[in-house]
Formats: structure tokens, C-alpha cells, sequence
């Protein structure tokens, strides 16, 4: 007897219950149909995207610094860590700066400001201030100095992911250089803390389309979708330029490690789709994080490039400022020449830098490039605050994209990247959602160890379940006890090999 085929409607409930995806892509539809028709009602959902993200930020801090921690003292090798961290600055610097080169091509082919012939008199000078709060960008100096904790609370309280980073890269050397015998619980307890965080992401995971619904309604409500007419072209280049570069970043990634961007988009659907209706990269980078490591990238690894990108990749916001300089250059009639547009490159690429956490910041990297050539008013700055949060979906997927390449390219070079596993997942022979419980409740821990314990036989079980035995078979050099290993023997260093 032929097993029973569920009815359409049944697979459609079943699907938008189990997929997270799914959820969301209505919800963004439906914002978009809220904020249209009722655009007096939408702005007030403001409050369910905002307490999505203060939710989420509440958990990244702690996450990064578990991850990072556990990851320094299971790899057992802080010189292969300042290693990552060192050729994690150096693929941020090329893909930034080609970032800006790709906008500023883009600008000159296309011209997108040409023609308006703009007044810089008739423009508020005063609403980017008002965007901005009277804000500026740190200076080089400020932002080194402001990476360094001025006390271990404070680092989380503040939400600093740079000064959680060096307190974390701290405490993993500090538990390198004791050993396990010292500190026999510490590593099992941060570990554990690990866990548990995975799960509290997975409960707010669920609360994922609601905050999509809330965004989507706000920004149609807010600005309509009569200011797609109005920049038309300069929204068309600044997203067919993501899409150059972002094609860019699968020939790199694909030249770099064999793997395929486009079935890594898949595999992180439900988060690009997050990310494009919160307009926010932190909503997702608990869930990124988790299946980075679960495609087979090492914890250390993970844990210090994809936030460290968060403050110095930034290449969807490099697009965007450098095409946006040319934008309001063309539209005031400025024509720039070519050595004033190696210097828009030259102080974009530090303003760039320092852009992260602080509010408006796109339009001060803006202000400060203006007033570096002498010849935009800075004025004129305000005739990207209209289409500014449209650009904001660009930004995020391609700031996103382009730290998760750099997360598998860095990963590459160091051979913390177990290329097997990856190309399982990416092909979807590896653990789903489905296993990892509705919604991702559960960590990618928890799948592994439930996959092992059913089939003992699988490599994964010999190796030692992700993030509880180490992740890559880094627990069977450790020690089925989670401790630290005070001097690595050859024995241990080829097996962490």
C-alpha cells in the first residue's frame, strides 16, 4: 500500500509552520502592503523591529566572546589566531578598497546626478545634522584607543564588539597558558554558556517575521515607494554594482576554497532574507555564526573574523559612499577630477573603517569626504537622505556576503576550513533545520550530538559533536573532558592538524 500524500494545503501549512524562510517572505510582503495602504498605521510598528534588534544585540556579545574564547583554547595555538587575524585585516583592506574602485567605475560610466542641476542654497543643511545627532567619526588614534576595554563589564554593557574581541582574545591565552590543569572548569563552563546562548537565539529567532513585518510597514510608510521614481538611477547603479561585486566575491571564494557562493545563499536564506527586512547584519549574526561553524569553519576562525568585519568590512556601505560621493559631485554640477577621485578612495578607505555603531554614519563619511576635496558644499550631502534607507537592504547584503567570504577565504589559508564538510552542508547532506528542531531552537551543537548518538558509525561521532567536543575533531586532541591542553604533544598536534 502506497503511502498517503499530504494534501497541497497541508504541505503549504506544514511549510509556512517549519520555514523560517517562508515566515519571513510573507511578513515582508505584507509590511510592504501595510505601509502602502496604510501608511499612518505603519509608522507606529516601529517598536516591533526595534525590540527584535535590541533582543538580538543583547546576545551577540556574549556569543562572540564564548565562541572566541573556546575556540583560542581548543585550537591550541595562539600564534595560528594572530595569524587569522592578521590575514583577516589584509582580505578586508583589498575587498574594501576594491569596494570603492567598483562605485566609482560605476559612477563615471553612468553618471546617475548628472543633469539635476541642483542648488546646494535650496538644501537643509541642518536635517544631516539632525540625521546624524552632531555626531562625528572617530579618528584613527580614537578608534584604536576606543577598541581597548576600559573595564570587563563595561565591554558588554556598551555592546563594543571590538573590546569584547580583546577580552576574549585575553582570556583564551590566559586559559592556554595555565593549562587544564589549573583551570579545569572554566573551559567546560564558557562551553556550556555557549550552548545555552544558541538556544536563547533560537527562541528569538521566532519572533524573526514579526520584526520584518514592523520594518517593511515603517520604511513604506515612512518614504513610499514614489522615492524609487525620484532616484531611479541612482538606486538601479548602487544595486547592479552590489550584484558586480558580489559576483566578484563567488569568483573569489570559488578560486580560493572550490566552494559555491550561490549554494551558500541558499544555505543562509532565512537569514539574508532576515537581514533585508530588518536592514540590520547584527539581527543575523548569531544564526551566521552558527552555520559557519556548522559549514565547517573552525571556531577560532569564526569568532574573530566575522565580527572584526563588522567594524573593518564594510564593502556594501564602500559602494555606496564612493558612488555616492560622484552622486552629489554631478548633481551640483562639480566635476571632479582624477587625482581628487583617488583622494575620495584615500579617505574613504579610513572613514569606511570607523563607520560601525555610530548613528548616521554613512552621512559623516560623507561630510568628511566633501570637505577633504574642497569642492562639494557640504550641503549637498543632504540629497542622499531621502534614498539613504532604501540603500540600506544593498548594504546589508553585501556587507554580509562579504564577511562570510572572508570568514571561509581566511579559514582557507589558515586549513581551519574542512572543505569535506562544507560541500556536504552546501549541498544539503548535512544537518538541516529541520534536525535542528523548528526554527533553529536548538544549536548546531545539539544536532551534531543527537546525530552522532543515533548513528555511532558516522565520522562526525568519532570526531566529537561541534562545539561540544571541539569542532573538526579539535576534541579529540583536547580530551573527551574539555579541558586544556598545557603543552601539545606531536601526538596532539597532528590530530588538531
Amino acid at each position: 500500500m502506497q503511502p498517503s500524500v499530504p494534501s497541497l494545503p497541508r504541505r503549504v501549512a506544514r511549510i509556512l509552520r517549519t520555514s523560517l524562510f517562508a515566515q519571513v517572505a510573507i511578513a515582508l510582503v505584507l509590511g510592504v502592503v501595510v505601509g502602502k495602504l496604510w501608511p499612518g498605521v505603519a509608522t507606529d510598528l516601529q517598536p516591533l523591529g526595534d525590540g527584535f534588534t535590541r533582543l538580538i544585540k543583547t546576545i551577540i556579545s556574549p556569543l562572540v566572546f564564548c565562541v572566541v574564547v573556546v575556540g583560542i583554547a581548543k585550537a591550541g595555538d595562539l600564534k595560528a589566531f594572530g595569524r587569522i587575524g592578521l590575514k583577516a585585516l589584509v582580505w578586508f583592506e583589498v575587498a574594501s578598497t576594491f569596494a570603492l574602485v567598483i562605485g566609482l567605475l560605476a559612477a563615471n560610466i553612468v553618471q546617475p546626478g548628472s543633469g539635476m542641476n541642483v542648488d546646494p542654497a535650496t538644501l537643509d543643511a541642518s536635517a544631516v545634522d539632525a540625521k546624524t545627532g552632531g555626531g562625528s567619526l572617530p579618528s584613527t588614534t580614537e578608534f584604536v584607543v576606543n577598541a581597548l576595554p576600559t573595564s570587563f563589564v563595561g565591554a558588554f554593557a556598551e555592546n563594543s564588539l571590538l573590546q569584547v574581541l580583546v577580552l576574549a582574545c585575553l582570556v583564551g591565552a590566559a586559559l592556554l597558558h595555565l593549562g587544564h590543569t589549573k583551570v579545569p572548569k572554566v573551559l567546560p563552563a564558557v562551553e556550556q554558556a555557549q550552548e545555552i546562548i544558541f538556544a536563547v537565539v533560537g527562541f528569538v529567532m521566532r519572533l524573526a517575521p514579526i520584526a520584518v513585518f514592523g520594518a517593511m510597514a515603517v520604511l513604506i510608510g515612512n518614504y513610499g515607494l514614489g522615492v524609487i521614481e525620484t532616484y531611479g538611477k541612482l538606486i538601479a547603479l548602487c544595486y547592479a554594482a552590489a550584484a558586480l561585486f558580489v559576483t566578484l566575491l563567488a569568483v573569489a571564494l570559488r578560486m580560493v576554497t572550490g566552494l559555491s557562493l550561490w549554494k551558500f545563499l541558499r544555505y543562509i536564506r532565512e537569514e539574508m532574507l532576515l537581514a533585508l527586512g530588518t536592514a540590520s547584519t547584527e539581527s543575523v549574526m548569531p544564526r551566521v555564526m552558527q552555520k559557519l561553524r556548522r559549514a565547517g569553519a573552525r571556531d577560532d576562525a569564526v569568532g574573530l573574523v566575522l565580527p572584526t568585519g563588522y567594524s573593518f568590512n564594510l564593502d556594501g556601505a564602500s559602494l555606496y559612499l564612493s558612488i555616492g560621493t560622484l552622486f552629489i559631485a554631478q548633481a551640483v554640477g562639480v566635476d571632479l577630477s582624477l587625482s581628487q577621485q583617488i583622494t575620495v578612495i584615500l579617505v574613504l578607505m579610513l572613514t569606511s573603517k570607523g563607520m560601525a555603531g555610530i548613528p548616521g554614519s554613512a552621512f559623516l563619511a560623507l561630510s568628511a569626504t566633501a570637505s577633504s576635496l574642497g569642492a562639494i558644499p557640504a550641503g549637498a550631502v543632504a540629497l542622499l537622505l531621502g534614498v539613504d534607507r532604501i540603500m540600506d537592504s544593498m548594504r546589508v547584503v553585501t556587507n554580509l556576503l562579504g564577511n562570510c567570504v572572508a570568514v571561509f577565504a581566511v579559514s582557507r589559508w589558515e586549513g581551519a576550513l574542512d572543505l569535506e564538510q562544507a560541500r556536504r552542508v552546501l549541498d544539503g547532506e548535512g544537518p538541516t533545520e529541520a534536525e535542528d528542531g523548528p526554527q533553529g531552537a536548538r544549536g548546531s551543537a545539539t544536532a551534531e550530538q543527537s546525530e552522532s548518538s543515533e548513528d555511532p558509525q558516522r565520522p562526525e561521532a568519532a570526531e566529537g559533536p561541534e562545539g561540544a567536543e571541539g569542532s573538526h575533531g579539535a576534541g579529540a586532541a583536547i580530551g573527551t573532558s574539555g579541558g586544556i591542553p598545557a603543552r601539545p604533544t606531536k601526538e596532539t598536534a597532528s590530530e588538531v592538524a
